[in-house]
Protein backbone atom coordinates (compact mmCIF):
# COMPACT_ATOMS: atom_id res chain seq x y z
CA UNK A 1 0.00 0.00 0.00
CA UNK A 2 1.25 3.65 -0.81
CA UNK A 3 2.34 5.40 2.58
CA UNK A 4 0.08 8.10 1.39
CA UNK A 5 -3.06 6.13 1.67
CA UNK A 6 -1.68 4.91 5.36
CA UNK A 7 -2.70 6.02 8.84
CA UNK A 8 0.64 7.54 8.89
CA UNK A 9 -0.05 9.22 5.39
CA UNK A 10 -2.94 10.80 6.85
CA UNK A 11 -1.11 11.95 9.56
CA UNK A 12 1.94 13.76 7.01
CA UNK A 13 -1.28 15.36 4.72
CA UNK A 14 -2.82 17.04 8.21
CA UNK A 15 0.50 18.21 9.14
CA UNK A 16 0.99 19.60 5.67
CA UNK A 17 -1.92 21.61 5.78
CA UNK A 18 -1.36 23.31 9.34
CA UNK A 19 -4.25 20.89 10.46
CA UNK A 20 -2.03 18.60 13.03
CA UNK A 21 0.26 19.97 15.68
CA UNK A 22 3.29 18.03 17.39
CA UNK A 23 3.59 18.46 21.08
CA UNK A 24 7.26 17.04 21.99
CA UNK A 25 7.08 18.49 25.46
CA UNK A 26 5.68 15.73 28.05
CA UNK A 27 2.06 15.46 28.43
CA UNK A 28 0.00 12.98 31.14
CA UNK A 29 -2.17 10.78 29.63
CA UNK A 30 -4.74 12.37 31.87
CA UNK A 31 -4.84 15.68 30.53
CA UNK A 32 -4.78 14.15 26.79
CA UNK A 33 -8.67 14.34 26.23
CA UNK A 34 -8.95 18.20 27.42
CA UNK A 35 -6.26 19.84 25.54
CA UNK A 36 -7.79 18.46 22.81
CA UNK A 37 -10.63 19.76 23.31
CA UNK A 38 -9.44 23.05 23.71
CA UNK A 39 -7.29 23.17 20.74
CA UNK A 40 -7.64 24.39 16.95
CA UNK A 41 -6.01 21.26 15.35
CA UNK A 42 -5.59 17.94 15.90
CA UNK A 43 -2.45 16.82 18.85
CA UNK A 44 0.07 14.36 18.78
CA UNK A 45 1.87 13.66 21.83
CA UNK A 46 5.03 12.57 21.43
CA UNK A 47 5.90 12.05 25.00
CA UNK A 48 3.20 10.25 27.12
CA UNK A 49 4.33 10.06 30.30
CA UNK A 50 4.76 6.71 31.52
CA UNK A 51 4.26 4.77 27.98
CA UNK A 52 6.31 3.96 25.04
CA UNK A 53 3.39 4.91 22.10
CA UNK A 54 2.80 8.66 21.33
CA UNK A 55 -0.73 9.60 20.98
CA UNK A 56 -3.14 11.13 18.15
CA UNK A 57 -6.65 12.45 19.09
CA UNK A 58 -8.62 15.12 17.31
CA UNK A 59 -7.92 13.43 13.33
CA UNK A 60 -11.53 14.16 12.26
CA UNK A 61 -12.81 17.15 14.51
CA UNK A 62 -13.39 19.70 11.85
CA UNK A 63 -14.77 19.37 8.56
CA UNK A 64 -11.66 20.76 6.58
CA UNK A 65 -9.85 17.76 8.16
CA UNK A 66 -12.24 15.22 6.92
CA UNK A 67 -12.26 16.65 3.72
CA UNK A 68 -8.35 16.41 3.59
CA UNK A 69 -8.36 12.98 5.24
CA UNK A 70 -10.85 11.80 2.53
CA UNK A 71 -9.02 13.39 -0.58
CA UNK A 72 -11.72 16.30 -1.70
CA UNK A 73 -11.86 19.51 -2.00
CA UNK A 74 -14.48 20.63 -0.05
CA UNK A 75 -16.73 18.99 2.77
CA UNK A 76 -19.78 18.84 0.72
CA UNK A 77 -17.94 16.93 -2.00
CA UNK A 78 -17.62 13.91 0.38
CA UNK A 79 -21.66 12.53 -0.46
CA UNK A 80 -20.32 12.00 -3.89
CA UNK A 81 -17.98 10.55 -3.22
CA UNK A 82 -19.14 7.91 -0.75
CA UNK A 83 -22.42 7.51 -3.27
CA UNK A 84 -19.99 6.49 -5.87
CA UNK A 85 -17.87 3.98 -3.56
CA UNK A 86 -21.38 2.86 -2.63
CA UNK A 87 -22.64 2.23 -5.69
CA UNK A 88 -19.19 0.96 -6.76
CA UNK A 89 -17.71 -1.05 -3.68
CA UNK A 90 -14.19 -3.25 -4.70
CA UNK A 91 -13.89 -6.11 -2.26
CA UNK A 92 -10.68 -6.45 -0.08
CA UNK A 93 -7.13 -7.97 -0.81
CA UNK A 94 -5.71 -10.18 1.46
CA UNK A 95 -1.77 -9.95 1.69
CA UNK A 96 0.82 -11.73 3.57
CA UNK A 97 2.80 -9.08 5.61
CA UNK A 98 1.78 -6.53 7.25
CA UNK A 99 3.34 -3.76 9.37
CA UNK A 100 0.62 -4.69 12.22
CA UNK A 101 2.61 -7.59 12.98
CA UNK A 102 6.07 -6.43 13.35
CA UNK A 103 5.97 -7.35 16.97
CA UNK A 104 2.87 -9.67 18.35
CA UNK A 105 2.05 -10.52 22.12
CA UNK A 106 -0.10 -13.45 22.83
CA UNK A 107 -1.38 -15.02 25.91
CA UNK A 108 0.04 -13.99 29.25
CA UNK A 109 2.36 -11.47 27.60
CA UNK A 110 -1.37 -9.51 26.65
CA UNK A 111 -1.37 -6.15 28.23
CA UNK A 112 -3.64 -3.64 27.46
CA UNK A 113 -2.21 -1.19 30.60
CA UNK A 114 0.50 -0.96 28.29
CA UNK A 115 -1.67 1.24 25.50
CA UNK A 116 -1.68 4.94 26.76
CA UNK A 117 -5.43 5.23 26.38
CA UNK A 118 -6.40 8.45 27.92
CA UNK A 119 -8.77 9.43 30.30
CA UNK A 120 -11.75 11.38 28.73
CA UNK A 121 -15.01 12.69 30.50
CA UNK A 122 -15.15 13.17 33.82
CA UNK A 123 -17.74 11.09 34.59
CA UNK A 124 -16.56 7.83 32.44
CA UNK A 125 -16.38 4.54 34.00
CA UNK A 126 -12.63 4.16 32.86
CA UNK A 127 -9.72 4.39 30.02
CA UNK A 128 -12.18 3.20 27.06
CA UNK A 129 -9.98 1.93 23.25
CA UNK A 130 -12.29 4.36 21.19
CA UNK A 131 -10.90 4.14 17.32
CA UNK A 132 -10.79 0.78 16.51
CA UNK A 133 -11.98 -0.80 13.35
CA UNK A 134 -13.28 -3.80 14.94
CA UNK A 135 -14.10 -7.24 12.08
CA UNK A 136 -16.20 -10.08 12.80
CA UNK A 137 -17.21 -12.54 9.55
CA UNK A 138 -21.24 -12.47 9.18
CA UNK A 139 -21.09 -15.31 7.00
CA UNK A 140 -19.03 -15.26 3.56
CA UNK A 141 -18.89 -11.61 4.12
CA UNK A 142 -17.52 -9.21 6.50
CA UNK A 143 -18.82 -6.66 9.33
CA UNK A 144 -16.96 -3.52 10.13
CA UNK A 145 -18.27 -1.29 13.40
CA UNK A 146 -16.68 1.26 15.06
CA UNK A 147 -17.49 0.13 19.57
CA UNK A 148 -15.88 1.33 22.58
CA UNK A 149 -13.87 -0.94 24.46
CA UNK A 150 -13.61 -0.20 28.27
CA UNK A 151 -10.47 -1.69 29.77
CA UNK A 152 -11.03 -4.13 32.97
CA UNK A 153 -7.74 -6.01 33.13
CA UNK A 154 -4.74 -6.47 31.34
CA UNK A 155 -6.25 -8.84 28.73
CA UNK A 156 -10.22 -8.10 29.26
CA UNK A 157 -12.70 -5.91 28.11
CA UNK A 158 -16.12 -4.94 27.43
CA UNK A 159 -17.52 -4.07 24.66
CA UNK A 160 -20.63 -1.34 23.70
CA UNK A 161 -23.11 -3.28 21.40
CA UNK A 162 -26.48 -1.48 22.78
CA UNK A 163 -27.68 -0.56 19.57
CA UNK A 164 -29.48 -3.13 17.72
CA UNK A 165 -27.13 -3.95 14.81
CA UNK A 166 -25.20 -6.82 12.87
CA UNK A 167 -22.47 -7.57 15.34
CA UNK A 168 -24.84 -7.66 18.30
CA UNK A 169 -26.85 -9.61 16.33
CA UNK A 170 -24.13 -12.45 15.63
CA UNK A 171 -22.90 -11.97 19.72
CA UNK A 172 -26.42 -12.80 20.78
CA UNK A 173 -26.19 -16.09 18.35
CA UNK A 174 -22.74 -17.08 19.24
CA UNK A 175 -23.58 -16.70 23.30
CA UNK A 176 -27.04 -18.62 22.83
CA UNK A 177 -24.86 -21.45 21.24
CA UNK A 178 -22.34 -21.04 24.48
CA UNK A 179 -19.76 -20.03 22.01
CA UNK A 180 -17.23 -17.14 21.76
CA UNK A 181 -17.29 -14.98 18.96
CA UNK A 182 -13.79 -13.87 17.34
CA UNK A 183 -13.23 -10.13 16.34
CA UNK A 184 -9.97 -7.95 15.15
CA UNK A 185 -9.74 -4.52 16.58
CA UNK A 186 -7.78 -2.49 14.43
CA UNK A 187 -6.76 0.60 15.91
CA UNK A 188 -4.78 3.44 13.77
CA UNK A 189 -6.54 3.20 9.91
CA UNK A 190 -6.65 5.77 7.22
CA UNK A 191 -9.84 7.60 7.01
CA UNK A 192 -11.74 5.94 4.61
CA UNK A 193 -11.54 2.18 6.78
CA UNK A 194 -12.92 4.66 9.22
CA UNK A 195 -15.65 6.54 7.37
CA UNK A 196 -16.82 3.09 6.38
CA UNK A 197 -16.78 1.12 9.31
CA UNK A 198 -19.34 3.98 10.47
CA UNK A 199 -21.60 3.63 7.78
CA UNK A 200 -24.69 1.73 8.00
CA UNK A 201 -24.01 -0.20 4.62
CA UNK A 202 -27.19 -1.86 2.87
CA UNK A 203 -27.90 -5.68 3.34
CA UNK A 204 -25.31 -7.34 0.99
CA UNK A 205 -22.53 -4.71 1.01
CA UNK A 206 -19.57 -5.08 2.96
CA UNK A 207 -18.53 -2.00 4.94
CA UNK A 208 -14.56 -2.77 3.96
CA UNK A 209 -15.92 -3.23 0.22
CA UNK A 210 -16.95 0.62 0.53
CA UNK A 211 -13.86 1.18 1.87
CA UNK A 212 -12.22 -0.10 -0.96
CA UNK A 213 -14.83 2.08 -3.44
CA UNK A 214 -13.60 5.39 -1.05
CA UNK A 215 -10.36 4.65 -1.83
CA UNK A 216 -10.64 3.83 -5.43
CA UNK A 217 -8.60 0.42 -4.18
CA UNK A 218 -8.87 -2.61 -2.57
CA UNK A 219 -8.34 -2.54 1.38
CA UNK A 220 -5.21 -4.74 2.00
CA UNK A 221 -5.88 -7.39 4.69
CA UNK A 222 -3.86 -9.80 6.78
CA UNK A 223 -5.21 -13.09 9.07
CA UNK A 224 -5.06 -12.50 12.68
CA UNK A 225 -2.73 -15.76 14.22
CA UNK A 226 -4.63 -16.88 16.94
CA UNK A 227 -8.32 -16.27 15.60
CA UNK A 228 -9.91 -17.09 12.41
CA UNK A 229 -10.24 -13.50 11.11
CA UNK A 230 -8.69 -10.69 8.90
CA UNK A 231 -7.14 -7.41 9.96
CA UNK A 232 -6.33 -4.14 8.45
CA UNK A 233 -3.12 -4.76 7.03
CA UNK A 234 -1.14 -1.42 7.76
CA UNK A 235 -3.20 -0.37 10.63
CA UNK A 236 -0.37 0.65 13.78
CA UNK A 237 -2.21 -1.47 16.31
CA UNK A 238 -4.40 -4.84 16.16
CA UNK A 239 -6.04 -6.68 18.91
CA UNK A 240 -7.15 -10.40 18.64
CA UNK A 241 -10.18 -11.04 20.67
CA UNK A 242 -13.55 -12.92 21.04
CA UNK A 243 -16.30 -11.63 22.77
CA UNK A 244 -17.08 -14.70 25.70
CA UNK A 245 -20.69 -15.77 25.49
CA UNK A 246 -21.52 -13.96 28.76
CA UNK A 247 -24.50 -12.16 26.84
CA UNK A 248 -25.49 -8.54 28.54
CA UNK A 249 -24.63 -8.99 32.17
CA UNK A 250 -21.74 -6.84 32.96
CA UNK A 251 -22.28 -3.17 34.53
CA UNK A 252 -19.70 -0.45 32.78
CA UNK A 253 -19.59 2.90 31.99
CA UNK A 254 -20.98 5.84 31.74
CA UNK A 255 -19.96 6.96 28.26
CA UNK A 256 -19.36 10.24 26.62
CA UNK A 257 -21.98 10.28 23.60
CA UNK A 258 -22.38 11.60 20.05
CA UNK A 259 -25.17 13.78 21.87
CA UNK A 260 -22.95 15.69 23.59
CA UNK A 261 -24.31 14.00 26.66
CA UNK A 262 -23.07 11.96 29.30
CA UNK A 263 -24.89 8.04 28.73
CA UNK A 264 -26.08 5.79 31.30
CA UNK A 265 -24.42 2.97 32.80
CA UNK A 266 -24.44 -0.29 30.16
CA UNK A 267 -24.89 -4.01 30.19
CA UNK A 268 -22.31 -5.84 27.81
CA UNK A 269 -20.78 -8.57 27.33
CA UNK A 270 -16.87 -9.44 28.08
CA UNK A 271 -14.25 -9.52 25.61
CA UNK A 272 -10.97 -11.65 26.12
CA UNK A 273 -8.07 -10.35 24.31
CA UNK A 274 -5.78 -13.19 22.88
CA UNK A 275 -3.13 -11.18 21.54
CA UNK A 276 -1.40 -8.11 20.59
CA UNK A 277 0.51 -7.00 17.50
CA UNK A 278 1.61 -4.06 16.43
CA UNK A 279 4.39 -1.79 14.27
CA UNK A 280 7.75 -1.54 16.04
CA UNK A 281 6.83 1.81 16.52
CA UNK A 282 3.28 2.26 16.92
CA UNK A 283 1.26 5.33 17.01
CA UNK A 284 -2.42 5.29 19.39
CA UNK A 285 -5.13 7.00 17.87
CA UNK A 286 -7.51 8.35 20.65
CA UNK A 287 -11.29 9.25 19.03
CA UNK A 288 -12.47 12.44 21.08
CA UNK A 289 -16.06 12.59 21.94
CA UNK A 290 -18.55 13.96 20.49
CA UNK A 291 -16.91 16.12 17.44
CA UNK A 292 -15.19 13.16 15.84
CA UNK A 293 -17.95 10.84 15.51
CA UNK A 294 -20.59 13.66 14.39
CA UNK A 295 -18.11 14.96 11.56
CA UNK A 296 -18.20 11.79 10.32
CA UNK A 297 -21.44 10.79 10.71
CA UNK A 298 -23.15 14.11 8.44
CA UNK A 299 -22.18 12.67 5.34
CA UNK A 300 -23.32 8.95 5.49
CA UNK A 301 -26.57 10.54 6.78
CA UNK A 302 -26.31 13.13 3.24
CA UNK A 303 -26.15 9.71 1.49
CA UNK A 304 -29.01 7.99 2.77
CA UNK A 305 -31.38 10.75 2.86
CA UNK A 306 -30.27 11.50 -1.31
CA UNK A 307 -31.19 7.53 -2.00
CA UNK A 308 -34.68 8.70 -0.22
CA UNK A 309 -35.32 11.71 -2.11
CA UNK A 310 -34.46 9.99 -5.62
CA UNK A 311 -36.65 7.12 -5.05
CA UNK A 312 -39.93 9.86 -3.80
CA UNK A 313 -38.87 11.80 -7.35
CA UNK A 314 -38.01 15.21 -5.47
CA UNK A 315 -35.33 17.23 -6.94
CA UNK A 316 -33.03 18.76 -4.31
CA UNK A 317 -31.49 21.81 -3.75
CA UNK A 318 -29.51 21.61 -0.58
CA UNK A 319 -29.55 19.71 2.52
CA UNK A 320 -28.22 19.97 6.23
CA UNK A 321 -27.77 17.40 8.64
CA UNK A 322 -27.29 19.57 11.21
CA UNK A 323 -24.60 19.85 14.22
CA UNK A 324 -26.95 20.95 16.70
CA UNK A 325 -29.20 17.84 15.61
CA UNK A 326 -25.78 15.55 16.78
CA UNK A 327 -25.37 14.87 13.25
CA UNK A 328 -27.60 12.44 13.22
CA UNK A 329 -31.64 13.22 14.03
CA UNK A 330 -31.84 16.95 12.53
CA UNK A 331 -32.58 17.83 8.43
CA UNK A 332 -32.90 20.34 6.68
CA UNK A 333 -33.96 19.98 3.08
CA UNK A 334 -34.26 22.71 0.15
CA UNK A 335 -36.50 21.53 -2.85
CA UNK A 336 -37.36 22.70 -5.79
CA UNK A 337 -41.48 22.00 -5.27
CA UNK A 338 -44.27 20.93 -7.40
CA UNK A 339 -47.51 20.68 -5.58
CA UNK A 340 -47.42 18.55 -2.94
CA UNK A 341 -44.20 17.58 -2.67
CA UNK A 342 -43.39 19.45 0.65
CA UNK A 343 -45.06 16.77 2.53
CA UNK A 344 -43.77 13.82 0.21
CA UNK A 345 -40.43 15.06 0.79
CA UNK A 346 -41.36 14.88 4.30
CA UNK A 347 -41.89 11.39 4.14
CA UNK A 348 -38.88 9.98 2.81
CA UNK A 349 -36.63 12.21 4.93
CA UNK A 350 -38.44 10.60 8.14
CA UNK A 351 -38.12 6.97 6.39
CA UNK A 352 -34.20 7.15 7.00
CA UNK A 353 -33.47 5.50 9.76
CA UNK A 354 -32.28 8.08 12.96
CA UNK A 355 -33.44 11.13 11.57
CA UNK A 356 -36.09 12.75 14.10
CA UNK A 357 -36.88 15.61 13.01
CA UNK A 358 -36.93 17.15 9.30
CA UNK A 359 -37.71 20.34 7.88
CA UNK A 360 -38.77 21.08 4.31
CA UNK A 361 -37.97 24.68 2.62
CA UNK A 362 -38.02 26.28 -0.58
CA UNK A 363 -35.02 26.48 -2.83
CA UNK A 364 -35.13 30.41 -1.98
CA UNK A 365 -34.15 29.08 1.78
CA UNK A 366 -30.18 29.22 2.98
CA UNK A 367 -30.67 25.55 4.89
CA UNK A 368 -27.13 26.58 6.29
CA UNK A 369 -28.50 29.65 7.70
CA UNK A 370 -30.50 28.92 10.79
CA UNK A 371 -32.30 32.32 11.14
CA UNK A 372 -33.15 32.10 7.25
CA UNK A 373 -34.69 28.59 8.13
CA UNK A 374 -36.84 29.80 11.27
CA UNK A 375 -37.89 32.91 9.19
CA UNK A 376 -39.26 30.01 6.53
CA UNK A 377 -40.98 28.25 9.19
CA UNK A 378 -42.39 31.63 11.14
CA UNK A 379 -43.87 32.92 7.44
CA UNK A 380 -44.84 29.63 5.78
CA UNK A 381 -45.82 27.39 8.11
CA UNK A 382 -49.86 27.04 10.00
CA UNK A 383 -49.28 24.17 12.08
CA UNK A 384 -52.37 22.19 11.37
CA UNK A 385 -51.26 22.22 7.87
CA UNK A 386 -47.62 22.13 7.65
CA UNK A 387 -46.60 20.40 10.86
CA UNK A 388 -47.24 16.27 11.51
CA UNK A 389 -45.78 14.00 14.10
CA UNK A 390 -45.10 10.56 13.37
CA UNK A 391 -45.78 7.99 16.65
CA UNK A 392 -44.52 4.62 17.37
CA UNK A 393 -41.16 5.21 14.70
CA UNK A 394 -37.94 2.96 15.24
CA UNK A 395 -36.02 5.20 17.86
CA UNK A 396 -32.22 5.55 18.87
CA UNK A 397 -31.91 3.95 22.17
CA UNK A 398 -29.05 7.15 22.75
CA UNK A 399 -32.03 9.52 22.56
CA UNK A 400 -31.63 10.95 26.63
CA UNK A 401 -35.78 12.33 25.77
CA UNK A 402 -37.13 8.12 25.43
CA UNK A 403 -38.23 6.31 28.66
CA UNK A 404 -35.59 3.33 30.35
CA UNK A 405 -35.75 0.39 28.42
CA UNK A 406 -34.60 -2.94 28.96
CA UNK A 407 -31.01 -4.04 27.16
CA UNK A 408 -31.83 -5.31 23.86
CA UNK A 409 -35.25 -3.75 23.43
CA UNK A 410 -35.66 -1.61 20.57
CA UNK A 411 -37.69 1.90 21.62
CA UNK A 412 -39.74 3.55 19.70
CA UNK A 413 -40.60 7.25 19.42
CA UNK A 414 -42.14 9.99 17.68
CA UNK A 415 -41.12 11.69 14.82
CA UNK A 416 -41.20 15.23 13.29
CA UNK A 417 -42.01 16.46 10.14
CA UNK A 418 -42.51 20.46 9.03
CA UNK A 419 -43.34 21.66 5.96
CA UNK A 420 -41.59 25.17 5.72
CA UNK A 421 -42.52 26.15 1.80
CA UNK A 422 -44.82 28.41 0.57
CA UNK A 423 -47.97 26.51 0.75
CA UNK A 424 -50.11 26.13 -2.42
CA UNK A 425 -52.38 28.84 -3.47
CA UNK A 426 -50.62 32.00 -1.85
CA UNK A 427 -49.48 34.17 -3.85
CA UNK A 428 -45.96 34.56 -4.81
CA UNK A 429 -45.45 37.94 -4.19
CA UNK A 430 -46.42 38.17 -0.81
CA UNK A 431 -42.89 36.30 -0.65
CA UNK A 432 -40.39 39.06 -2.13
CA UNK A 433 -38.34 39.74 0.10
CA UNK A 434 -37.04 43.37 0.61
CA UNK A 435 -33.76 44.23 -1.22
CA UNK A 436 -32.86 47.08 -0.76
CA UNK A 437 -32.42 50.15 -4.18
CA UNK A 438 -28.72 51.10 -5.75
CA UNK A 439 -26.92 47.74 -3.66
CA UNK A 440 -25.37 47.13 -6.94
CA UNK A 441 -23.25 50.27 -6.88
CA UNK A 442 -23.37 52.60 -3.68
CA UNK A 443 -20.78 50.16 -1.74
CA UNK A 444 -20.07 50.69 1.93
CA UNK A 445 -16.31 51.37 2.74
CA UNK A 446 -15.72 52.62 -0.85
CA UNK A 447 -18.51 55.09 -1.09
CA UNK A 448 -17.83 58.47 -2.80
CA UNK A 449 -20.48 60.22 -4.49
CA UNK A 450 -19.66 62.00 -7.65
CA UNK A 451 -19.30 65.73 -7.66
CA UNK A 452 -21.84 66.81 -10.40
CA UNK A 453 -24.38 64.46 -8.47
CA UNK A 454 -23.81 66.39 -5.56
CA UNK A 455 -24.13 69.92 -7.03
CA UNK A 456 -27.39 69.06 -8.51
CA UNK A 457 -29.19 67.35 -6.21
CA UNK A 458 -27.99 70.71 -4.34
CA UNK A 459 -30.27 72.79 -6.61
CA UNK A 460 -33.74 73.30 -6.24
CA UNK A 461 -36.19 72.73 -8.78
CA UNK A 462 -39.01 75.80 -10.31
CA UNK A 463 -42.52 74.88 -9.88
CA UNK A 464 -42.33 74.68 -14.17
CA UNK A 465 -39.36 71.91 -13.80
CA UNK A 466 -41.15 69.80 -11.41
CA UNK A 467 -44.55 70.01 -13.89
CA UNK A 468 -42.17 69.43 -16.74
CA UNK A 469 -40.99 66.15 -14.82
CA UNK A 470 -44.60 65.46 -13.49
CA UNK A 471 -45.49 65.26 -17.42
CA UNK A 472 -42.92 62.94 -18.30
CA UNK A 473 -43.48 60.94 -15.44
CA UNK A 474 -46.78 60.61 -16.26
CA UNK A 475 -46.14 60.03 -20.12
CA UNK A 476 -43.48 56.78 -18.69
CA UNK A 477 -46.24 55.23 -15.89
CA UNK A 478 -49.51 55.64 -18.63
CA UNK A 479 -47.42 53.33 -20.72
CA UNK A 480 -45.70 50.70 -18.27
CA UNK A 481 -46.49 50.71 -14.48
CA UNK A 482 -43.01 51.05 -12.60
CA UNK A 483 -41.77 50.79 -9.16
CA UNK A 484 -41.16 54.18 -7.47
CA UNK A 485 -36.65 53.47 -7.52
CA UNK A 486 -37.47 52.12 -11.62
CA UNK A 487 -38.31 56.03 -11.56
CA UNK A 488 -35.87 57.28 -10.00
CA UNK A 489 -33.06 54.89 -12.13
CA UNK A 490 -35.00 56.70 -15.30
CA UNK A 491 -34.37 59.98 -14.13
CA UNK A 492 -30.10 59.48 -13.11
CA UNK A 493 -29.79 62.88 -13.19
CA UNK A 494 -33.05 64.57 -11.40
CA UNK A 495 -32.77 65.58 -7.74
CA UNK A 496 -34.74 63.00 -5.55
CA UNK A 497 -36.75 65.77 -4.20
CA UNK A 498 -37.73 66.80 -7.71
CA UNK A 499 -39.28 63.73 -8.64
CA UNK A 500 -40.65 63.62 -5.13
CA UNK A 501 -42.09 66.56 -5.83
CA UNK A 502 -43.43 65.33 -9.73
CA UNK A 503 -45.33 62.61 -8.17
CA UNK A 504 -46.76 65.08 -5.19
CA UNK A 505 -48.41 67.12 -8.51
CA UNK A 506 -49.73 63.74 -10.05
CA UNK A 507 -51.40 63.00 -6.60
CA UNK A 508 -52.94 66.59 -6.45
CA UNK A 509 -54.09 66.32 -10.17
CA UNK A 510 -55.87 62.77 -8.90
CA UNK A 511 -53.94 61.24 -12.10
CA UNK A 512 -51.71 59.14 -10.09
CA UNK A 513 -52.66 55.39 -8.74
CA UNK A 514 -51.15 51.92 -8.56
CA UNK A 515 -51.85 48.62 -9.93
CA UNK A 516 -51.89 45.31 -7.98
CA UNK A 517 -48.64 44.80 -7.81
CA UNK A 518 -47.99 48.12 -6.01
CA UNK A 519 -46.16 49.86 -8.97
CA UNK A 520 -47.11 53.63 -9.91
CA UNK A 521 -49.49 53.70 -12.67
CA UNK A 522 -51.85 56.04 -14.62
CA UNK A 523 -55.60 56.52 -12.51
CA UNK A 524 -58.17 54.94 -14.52
CA UNK A 525 -56.00 53.04 -16.66
CA UNK A 526 -56.51 49.78 -17.59
CA UNK A 527 -53.17 48.85 -15.53
CA UNK A 528 -54.94 50.66 -12.07
CA UNK A 529 -55.65 48.03 -9.10
CA UNK A 530 -59.76 48.02 -8.69
CA UNK A 531 -60.74 49.44 -4.91
CA UNK A 532 -62.13 46.47 -3.05
CA UNK A 533 -66.60 46.43 -3.70
CA UNK A 534 -66.29 48.44 -6.75
CA UNK A 535 -68.21 46.90 -9.52
CA UNK A 536 -65.31 48.36 -12.61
Amino acid sequence: MHEKESFRGLLERLRAAGELEDIRDPVSSRHIATLVDQADKALMFHDVVGYDIPVVSGLIRSSRRVAIGLGVERYADIEEKLTRAIASPIPPVYVEASASREVTLVGDDVDLFNLPVPMSSILDGGPMITAGVTIVRDGDGLNAGIYRFLIKEKNLTGIDIVTPNNLRALAKLACEAGKPLPISISIGTHMYEFMAAGYRAPMGVDEINIAGGLRGAPVPLSMCETIDVPHIADAEIVLEAEILPTGWTWPEGRFGEFTRLMGGLHWNPLVRVKAISHRRDPIYYALHMPWEVTWLMIPTRWSQLRGAMKAAGIQIKDMNVTLGGAGSWHVVISIKKQAGEGKNALMAALSVGDIKHAVVVDDDIDVYNGLDVEWAIATRVQADRDVFVIPGARAKPLDPSLPVMPAGVVPTGAKVGIDATIPEGIPRERYQRIAYAYADVAKYGSYKLDPKIVETAGRKSSEKEVAALSAQIFALIDHKPMYYAEVLEAFPDAPQQAIARAFGKLHVDEKLWQDPEGRMCVRGSKFAAILPGSRS
